[in-house]
């Protein structure tokens, strides 16, 4: 199957219904992508499908077969970050980082989908993501300055 990664097409020969992540990690070597739980409730996995932020744990290989998936590893680099990125940093949101990538990916889908979110929107939104260190207060204060630096892009 073919799947184009952070604008790279890739041939894999996987069974279809090896879960994504195990594809992105193990197959292709971009280990930003996280395994968390599973089952789709931590959110450590999230990459975005075709625009969409996805829990890649539960994604089929077929699933994906065909769409542009970006991690992590494909959202900026590090001469040319990601509104979200920069913020995270700015904010120090980051603790002892194991979830970052997932929220990273999780919180510029969000934007994408919603430049402009109120306090509600983001916890909604973002918390399906979990953090163990509880940075969800840095998380909230990151995704209105990415907001705001998108906006004015």
């Amino acid at each position: 199957m073919k799947l184009t990664v952070n604008g790279t097409e890739h041939e894999v020969d996987v069974e279809d219904d090896m879960p994504l992540l195990w594809v992105l990690r193990d197959e292709l070597g971009l280990t930003g992508t996280k395994y968390g739980c599973g089952i789709a409730q931590c959110g450590a996995c999230t990459v975005h499908m075709d625009g969409l932020a996805v829990r890649s744990c539960q994604v089929a290989a077929a699933t994906a077969d065909g769409a542009e998936i970006t991690t992590i590893e494909g959202l900026g680099t590090p001469a040319a970050l990601h509104a979200v990125q920069d913020a995270w940093i700015k904010h120090q949101v980051a603790q002892c980082g194991y979830c970052q990538s997932g929220q990273i990916m999780q919180a510029a889908s969000l934007l994408d989908l919603n430049p402009e979110p109120t306090d509600e929107d983001i916890d909604i939104v973002m918390g399906g993501n979990l953090c163990r260190c509880g940075t969800y207060p840095r998380i909230r204060a990151a995704v209105h300055d990415a907001a705001t630096k998108l906006k004015e892009a």
